[in-house]
């Protein structure tokens, strides 16, 4: 092994052992999800889980687009139309 300074390791080896590390954490995390996947392909019940993937993906779509709208609706006024709805809905008895 090299002698290395007291003041740790060169910018070079820095550079080498982060991206090793990254390596190792993709390679490790790259077959963590391919044994998921073989897990969720052999159940039975393959066609819900997809089913309910694509419904919370689609949400979470919809929350993070909420998030970067330009300003949200206001509270009350929502209510106020809800309420509205309502009675036209149901003639009024609300």
């Amino acid at each position: 092994m090299t002698d290395t300074p007291r003041s740790g390791p060169r910018a070079e080896e820095q550079a080498v052992l982060l991206v090793a590390g990254l390596a190792d954490l993709a390679v490790s995390t790259v077959g963590s999800a391919v044994g998921t996947v073989r897990q969720m392909l052999r159940r039975s019940d393959g066609a819900d889980i997809a089913k309910d993937t694509q419904q919370d993906l689609m949400s979470r779509g919809r929350i993070a687009l909420d998030r970067c709208a330009v300003a949200p609706a206001a509270h009350l006024e929502v209510l106020a139309q809800h309420v509205l709805a309502r009675r036209a809905a149901c003639g009024g008895d609300v």
